[in-house]
């Protein structure tokens, strides 16, 4: 909100509006753009109102929530990365991005949900490289499982 084009918007209508302002002076392609709702827990403001405009101005949505609200219908991509079990109520969806090894949360204990993709991004931190060889390693041996790392950590941008 306190960047350029950031604020508030009295309306879905006036919002999408912004977006699509924004979007005009970044592409020049003729791809259908896509808004990715992150940050915080997106599902705490995108509703079926916002969805339905976004749709109408030819967007694709995509959400990535740590799963404790059930999404709205309308989403076109739905990414899970959960933080702990108990409070996780979306288990289906598109993706699913588990951070490895979460004390309180295993692999395991998901891979059961309905998932199209299922992802083990390791924790950064001090262990930082004992973790990424922990997920790999989890990885080889359950194939239902990718490997994937947080970009924005590997280069720098916290």
């Amino acid at each position: 909100m306190d960047h350029p084009g950031g604020g508030k918007y009295n309306s879905p209508v006036q919002l999408v509006k912004a977006m699509t302002e924004c979007w005009k002076l970044l592409s020049h392609s003729s791809i259908k753009p896509l808004i990715v709702c992150s940050g915080g827990e997106p599902l705490l403001q995108l509703d079926e109102p916002l969805i339905s405009e976004l749709h109408m101005q030819g967007y694709e949505v995509a959400v990535e929530t740590n799963g404790t609200i059930v999404p709205p219908p309308g989403i076109d991509w739905i990414c899970v990365s959960p933080k702990v079990l108990d409070s996780f109520v979306v288990v289906r969806g598109d993706e699913l991005k588990l951070l490895y090894p979460l004390l309180g949360l295993q692999p395991n204990d998901v891979e059961h949900f309905e998932f199209r993709h299922f992802y083990l991004q390791p924790i950064d931190g001090l262990d930082r490289v004992q973790n990424m060889q922990l997920a790999i390693d989890y990885c080889l041996k359950h194939p239902q499982w990718r490997f994937s790392v947080q970009m924005h950590k590997l280069v720098g941008i916290q």
